[in-house]
């Protein structure tokens, strides 16, 4: 199954709009979303309820608490992907819910 990638990722009119309306976070937080589902597969993929970002902070939200336990024991791994995939200034933490 082919997956769809979001026409706005490479969209620097939906970019601009973002940023004039502040809302470029949950911009970055769908991408990081659209990121775990490439990385993870399906079944994984659909344990995660949420992605957000606030203040730097990625904040994820899992279902399974086996799963929480296993980003949470990685957090450091999962944090420098995310880093290296969208900037290091993008995200100062981790936090997994």
């Amino acid at each position: 199954m082919a997956r769809k990638k979001r026409e706005f990722q490479s969209s620097e009119l939906v970019r601009a709009f973002a940023k004039i309306h502040g809302f470029e976070d949950k911009l970055l937080a769908f991408e990081v979303k659209d990121f775990l589902h490439e990385y993870l597969s399906d079944d994984l993929f659909s344990e995660i309820e949420s992605v957000n970002l606030k203040d730097k902070i990625l904040e994820i939200r899992v279902k399974s608490p086996l799963l929480r336990n296993d980003f949470r024991m990685r957090k450091s791994f999962f944090l420098q992907k995310f880093q290296e995939k969208f900037g290091e200034s993008a995200f100062t933490d981790l936090q997994v819910f």
